[in-house]
């Protein structure tokens, strides 16, 4: 997690969604790509120098400011950062199979190149450059235009979680304002980041929400739009499920044993669907290899997919998604007052471990997030 960041941005959106660029680029054609010259300066930063635990979170005041190496990027001056269980994940190795791939699409890297690694992906700041293919953002814009009603600190809380949640309701789940009046849906930890703007969204479109979360997390919940509230640490969740309608749609950011008996409580024979944010993909990479792990990937959603769309429903992995047009949706929501961020806690700059061990706990309500300027 740095002061400045590369990104690449497309079209207006709520926040920057971005990602550190430490790649092997050859030397810069004779047109310029950046609206102003390299600067030769340092910049703080949180990096990590190899996979672990928290320990290995370094801070140095000597991280060279990022350049702007093609043409379609900028780069931001981060006024606030949010952080995700993925960047916990990361921290300890999971998926860097995959993202170093992400990283350096021209060649794969070798285990270690990859370090000094500055963890990250959500940000709000403000635009200090921008590469001169760079059409919708000027420098001095609050990126990615976010709704003026929104703190930085709020605007960074938002474009991860609500990506992910729009993605597995949207793209995957086939739900939107025109279609979801009256539809049953069921999100498992609701409390979370992805279950909070998942609610609200929901709501939005008139929906019938049940939240799944702890006890006290239920106040919480209601007072983003919930319907009805479960409590999974109250008895046996098939037994509280049971007497309860069927349902049209169900989004799993839990995992594990719920995949189990979740789809038979979906309406059968219907187009009802369950999408489940917890899948081996990034694992299957790490264990066997891009190629390998690809494989085993296809192989294990397809039986799945095959197996439930026999016993009457649909079974879909969903997965975070970069999209300026689905932020510009989501941006729309937040000025209307439908959408509001749910922050738990806030850090300052110099607490960024802590907020990692503060995620790393889980139980999380709402976000947790990191102020930088």
């Amino acid at each position: 997690m740095g002061f400045l960041k590369t990104c690449v941005l497309r079209r207006n959106a709520c926040t920057a969604v971005c990602f550190w660029r430490r790649q092997v680029v050859q030397k810069p054609s004779v047109r310029k790509i950046s609206t102003t010259s390299p600067r030769s300066t340092v910049m703080p930063a949180w990096v990590i120098d190899k996979y672990g635990s928290n320990e290995v979170l370094r801070f140095t005041q000597n991280m060279m400011i990022p350049m702007i190496h093609y043409p379609n990027e900028v780069i931001i001056k981060v006024h606030a950062a949010s952080i995700n269980p993925i960047d916990v994940n990361m921290r300890s190795g999971y998926g860097a199979t995959a993202l170093n791939m992400k990283r350096d699409p021209l060649h794969i890297k070798i285990k270690g190149e990859e370090f000094p690694l500055t963890l990250g992906r959500d940000v709000s700041g403000v635009v200090m450059e921008c590469g001169l293919d760079v059409r919708y953002f000027k420098p001095g814009d609050e990126v990615s235009h976010k709704p003026k009603s929104l703190t930085h600190a709020q605007a960074a809380s938002l474009p991860y979680v609500a990506l992910t949640a729009w993605s597995a309701i949207n793209k995957i789940g086939g739900l939107h304002d025109k279609n979801c009046a009256g539809k049953r849906v069921l999100i498992l930890g609701a409390s979370g980041g992805v279950g909070t703007f998942a609610i609200q969204v929901m709501k939005a479109w008139d929906a019938h929400v049940t939240a799944v979360c702890s006890q006290d997390a239920s106040e919480l919940v209601r007072k983003l739009g919930a319907d009805d509230v479960i409590d999974y640490k109250s008895g046996n969740m098939e037994e509280q499920l049971k007497y309860l309608k069927p349902f049209d749609f169900i989004l799993d950011s839990v995992g594990g044993s719920t995949e189990t008996w979740a789809l038979n409580f979906l309406k059968k024979w219907s187009g009802a669907t369950y999408v489940t944010l917890v899948t081996p993909f990034l694992l299957n990479m790490d264990r066997l290899g891009i190629a390998d792990g690809m494989l085993q990937t296809g192989v294990t959603v397809g039986s799945k997919t095959l197996k439930h769309f026999w016993q009457g429903v649909h079974y879909r992995w969903a997965f975070f998604m970069a999209s300026g047009p689905y932020l510009d949706d989501i941006a729309e929501l937040v000025d209307a007052g439908k959408i509001q961020p749910v922050i738990e806690k806030t850090f300052p700059f110099s607490k960024v471990p802590e907020a990692f061990l503060k995620v790393e706990r889980g139980h999380a309500r709402g976000k947790t997030v990191v102020s930088v300027v």
